[in-house]
This record gives C-alpha cells, sequence and structure tokens, in this order.
C-alpha cells in the first residue's frame, strides 16, 4: 500500500478487503464515510495511528479466504456482480426479516419496547434499499455498461439525459448514507445484536440476520462508492461525447 496514513479508508479497504475487519472492529464505517484519510479518523478517535497501521498490515498478510479484488474487475462485470449478489441478497432477505421482527413484537414488545423502532427502521430500510436498487438496475448500471461496450468499440456514447454520471452517483451515495445510518441505529438499539436474556429462538434467529443483512449492506456499499462509482466517473471522461 502506498502511504497508508494518507490513504482514505475506503481506498484501503479497496485495496485489500483484508483490512475490512480492523475497521469493523473499532466502530469506523469504511463504506458511507470512506472518504476520510485513516490519520484523520484516528486523530477523531484518540487513536494512535502506528497502532492502527501495524494491525492493517497484519491484515493483509493473513492467508484467509480474501475477498476477490473487485478494484481490478471490469465495471461492467462489477455492476452485474452487485446486482446478481447483493441486490438479490436484499430482495430474497427482507421478507424473512420482516415477518420474524413482527413476531418478536407481538411476543417480546411489552418487555423491549426497542423492537418496535428497529421493526420501523428495518420497515423504511427495506421500502427504500427496493427503489434505490430499481434506480441503479434502471438506470445508472445500463450507462455504465453502456460506457464499457463503447470503449471496446472504440466508440464514444452520447451525453444521457441526466447530464453526466455524477448526478445519479452523487443520488446514491446519498441515499447510502441514510441506509447507513439507519443500520447503525439498529445496531445502537440492539447493542451490537446481543440477545436479552429472555430471548427466543426466533429472537437469535432474527438478529443473527439482521448482523448478516448489515454486514452485507457494508460490501455492497463500499463495493459501489469506494470502487464501482470512482471507475464510472473516470470512464466517463473519455467515452462520452
Amino acid at each position: 500500500m502506498k502511504e497508508m496514513e494518507y490513504q482514505t479508508i475506503g481506498e484501503i479497504v479497496a485495496e485489500d478487503y483484508r483490512t475490512a475487519p480492523v475497521f469493523q472492529s473499532l466502530g469506523v464505517d469504511y463504506c458511507c464515510k470512506g472518504n476520510r484519510t485513516l490519520s484523520e479518523v484516528c486523530d477523531s478517535m484518540g487513536i494512535e495511528t502506528e497502532v492502527v497501521m501495524a494491525d492493517l498490515n497484519a491484515a493483509t498478510k493473513q492467508k484467509v479466504n480474501a475477498e476477490p479484488e473487485y478494484q481490478s474487475w471490469p465495471a461492467d462485470k462489477l455492476a452485474d456482480h452487485i446486482q446478481n449478489k447483493h441486490h438479490r441478497y436484499v430482495e430474497e432477505k427482507i421478507p424473512l426479516i420482516m415477518q420474524n421482527l413482527e413476531k418478536l413484537c407481538n411476543v417480546h414488545g411489552l418487555a423491549h419496547p426497542e423492537l418496535f423502532e428497529i421493526a420501523e427502521q428495518f420497515n423504511l430500510s427495506s421500502g427504500e434499499l427496493a427503489m434505490h436498487m430499481k434506480k441503479e438496475e434502471l438506470v445508472l448500471f445500463p450507462f455504465i455498461k453502456n460506457m464499457v461496450a463503447s470503449k471496446e468499440k472504440s466508440k464514444r456514447v452520447s451525453k444521457p439525459y441526466f447530464d453526466t454520471v455524477q448526478n445519479p452517483i452523487k443520488m446514491m451515495k446519498h441515499e447510502h448514507d441514510i441506509e447507513g445510518a439507519r443500520f447503525q441505529r439498529i445496531n445502537e438499539l440492539t447493542d451490537g445484536y446481543v440477545l436479552p436474556k429472555d430471548a427466543c429462538n426466533t429472537y437469535g434467529v432474527t438478529f443473527a440476520m439482521l448482523k448478516e443483512f448489515e454486514e452485507d449492506l457494508h460490501l455492497h456499499i463500499h463495493l459501489e462508492n469506494n470502487i464501482l462509482f470512482p471507475m464510472a466517473i473516470e470512464m466517463e471522461k473519455v467515452a462520452v461525447v
């Protein structure tokens, strides 16, 4: 890695996803707030930058089943991966989690009133994520794929009706921030998905699913904010008439 101290945390994770657990353990948002440098993050938290850098370097040397090197993928392949893996995951899990949260509110709501806000936050997220993903699938991703195809044919594409790819990207990143904040709130309400002493099996399953959903969303947003979107902005500079 280049001078890690002055890299953004989004760039660090984009270079090697094995560094993500280091930021997660510190409670640092590398996806929605990935534009902060490592030095800025450490200063704001009162942590020695050198200590975190040592942990990050150690993480890159671990022999684990690391995520693919997404930044080496062409933009069209990455867009398809996001749609086929992460969008489909969201669509599959939302109904199950909503159903379980409804059960928990009915059975445990009196003893644990925080469940009602958790359900409210998740239900709001489910509706807005559905619209968000459709905008990507119908507008942004097709334009990115069109730019890739045009480059392969040594042609240029016409300026889109949204003027520049930066406009939908700005909107998508704003919506990412909203969802990141919602799940941060859910995380707080569940005390980091720690089960209460009177938790039933449904409680355990639901919290496990929420935790997995949040982790998938973090990777999903990271792939877009820190890898796909910068690719698209750079491509547009030479691909659009």
